[in-house]
């Protein structure tokens, strides 16, 4: 029987195949406002998002729907200017389409940032955090259905998504550019309203060290697919309930992305080169 995912998949491969001078090796995933921040990197090919047949198009501010292909040093890339979320009212076959589809280009690396609110009591709005595993509050999984078996196992192996290799090579390009990287645990909730007071004190005894709205589902699909995963996260504001007379904004999380997006930039660009 033909899995309509599978036929989507192929169609938009087929598409992109003809548009990419090369194939990548990596994939750059840009979250909130981060794409902006990066901005576009000379030479390469642009590609709306429009352009791909199935690509589901971002519609929330802050997140471009573009791709940009080329090399950034020695290495062929594809960075993705935005993302889809669960919230806005996507199947989680959407929010995972851009993964499957990298993995189907035979990226084996793949990068994905984020903009999070800080839980733990030692992060401050503006810190850039390396994630090092994750807690999916989504109540969801990109899985759920029959198995795309050409990606991968039924069952896949949680237990390093986050690729230690990687994890290492990030610390190293951070000391070398002198950005203070620190490290946690990622937790994703459903949103779009943001979290309670009583909920982040929950997530902060769960072990969590950061929220969002993303991130958890792609990591999912790529170790689906065998794929190695890097997760950087902006922590733009502190969780509810952290600083009690602050109000959540996602103004506030576009501004610290662009204020921190110069450190960012610049580690993105350390790690790809290390790759």
């Amino acid at each position: 029987m033909r899995d309509e995912r599978w036929d989507r998949l192929t169609f938009a491969v087929e598409a992109l195949q003809k548009r990419l001078r090369e194939a990548p090796s990596a994939a750059l995933m840009l979250g909130s406002g981060i794409s902006d921040a990066f901005g576009i990197p000379e030479g390469g090919e642009r590609i709306s998002c429009a352009d791909i047949p199935g690509y589901p198009a971002p519609t929330v501010a802050g997140h471009t729907g573009e791709l940009w292909a080329g090399r950034l040093g020695r290495l062929p890339v594809v960075i993705q200017r935005g993302r889809t979320h669960y919230y806005e009212g996507r199947s989680m076959d959407d929010v995972v389409f851009s993964t499957r589809l990298y993995a189907r280009l035979g990226v084996k690396t793949l990068v994905v940032t984020n903009a999070s609110g800080a839980i733990r009591a030692d992060l401050r709005a503006g810190d850039l955090v390396l994630i090092t595993d994750h807690i999916n509050m989504l109540g969801v999984n990109p899985l759920r259905g029959p198995n795309l078996g050409e990606l991968g196992a039924r069952f896949p192996d949680m237990s390093a998504a986050y690729t230690p290799r990687l994890r290492e090579i990030a610390r190293d390009a951070a000391r070398a550019e002198k950005v203070e990287l620190k490290e946690g645990v990622y937790v994703a909730t459903l949103g779009p309203s943001y979290e309670t007071p009583a909920e982040i004190r929950a997530f902060r005894a769960m072990g969590a060290d950061l929220v969002g709205m993303s991130t958890v589902p792609e990591v999912i699909a790529a170790a689906h697919a065998g794929m190695e995963v890097l997760g950087l996260s902006i922590a733009t504001n502190l969780a509810a309930g952290v600083d009690p007379d602050a109000a959540l904004t996602h103004d506030e999380v576009i501004e610290t992305t662009r204020r921190k997006g110069a450190d960012m930039r610049r580690l993105l660009v350390a790690i790809l080169e290390r790759l």
